[in-house]
């Protein structure tokens, strides 16, 4: 499955969940792991879960295992390794305090080493 088509299978699982300000950054010319990473949120530890559950589910039945889910267990923070694509499923407290939105733009001549 070509990264687009992944991409897509993404956003129609994040939205058959009702996932909540789905975010999809192009992290192709910053990163070498990915190339696109969602950040969505969830209204609950429940919710979290069930979206993240429900991309999971969808990827295994087009055939794509993720290479690692962590934050199952706790619904604050799951993160979903789909190889080209990495999707976060957040809490909006976790998803303020992370802020991955505003870290995945800042581009490499603003970012501050010291």
């Amino acid at each position: 499955m070509q990264n687009i088509e992944l991409r897509g299978l993404v956003v129609d699982s994040l939205e058959d969940m009702k996932a909540i300000e789905v975010q999809c950054l192009d992290v192709s010319t910053q990163s070498d792991f990915a190339d696109f990473m969602f950040v969505a949120g969830g209204s609950s530890n429940r919710h979290v879960r069930a979206v993240a559950g429900s991309v999971i589910e969808h990827a295994k039945q087009q055939g794509i295992v993720p290479l690692g889910v962590e934050g199952m267990a706790d619904g604050e923070w799951v993160l979903i390794d789909l190889v080209d694509v990495v999707v976060h499923v957040m809490l909006p407290a976790t998803r303020a305090f992370y802020d991955l939105e505003r870290l995945w733009s800042l581009s490499p001549s603003t970012t501050s080493h010291g």
